[in-house]
């Protein structure tokens, strides 16, 4: 069956309602916390992902039917002085998993990446989340070491907003 992915429409109402059918989908699952997004964080997030400057996602579409999402950042790697592109979510709806949805989102986020003259891709994955994983380290991906130092390592700090959450 035929992966078609695409640069998300922001104007269009079926990909805008496809973005967040599919995060709302993984955030609901235990591996994304087990909570649907919030009300206000399913207003916010399409119109502030077309707002942000480095913001590229990609849908992933079987049937004509949104069933996954790439939501990638453009950074910047200064020992490369280079572009990067960041996954930073991508996820596909539970019964879509183990068809090739994943695999032609990272492929074609890596083409975007290489378009832009990318020196690499990056993404965060939990530990116990083994089928995305094996996923990642199939593609290509691996633990990233400068030198004879370990692995790098992903840190997070959460801050108060003002007004919540």
């Amino acid at each position: 069956m035929q992966v078609d992915v695409v640069d998300a429409d922001f104007s269009n109402t079926a990909h805008r309602d496809g973005i967040l059918d599919v995060l709302n989908s993984y955030a609901s699952d235990p591996v994304g916390g087990g909570e649907p997004l919030s009300a206000g964080v399913c207003e916010r997030l399409v119109p502030a992902l077309r707002d942000h400057p480095t913001a590229m996602v990609l849908l992933a579409a079987m049937r004509k039917r949104p069933v996954g999402v790439a939501v990638c950042f453009l950074g910047f790697s200064t020992f490369q002085a280079r572009p990067l592109l960041n996954i930073h979510d991508l996820a596909v709806l539970p019964e879509w998993r183990g068809r090739g949805v994943g695999r032609a989102l990272l492929a074609a986020a890596e083409d975007r990446a290489r378009q832009r003259g990318c020196c690499k891709l990056t993404l965060e994955v939990q530990d116990s989340n083994r089928r995305a994983l094996q996923l990642y380290e199939r593609f290509g991906f691996s633990d990233f070491v400068i030198g004879d130092s370990g692995p790098t390592r992903f840190l997070a700090k959460l801050l108060d907003l003002p007004g919540g959450r």
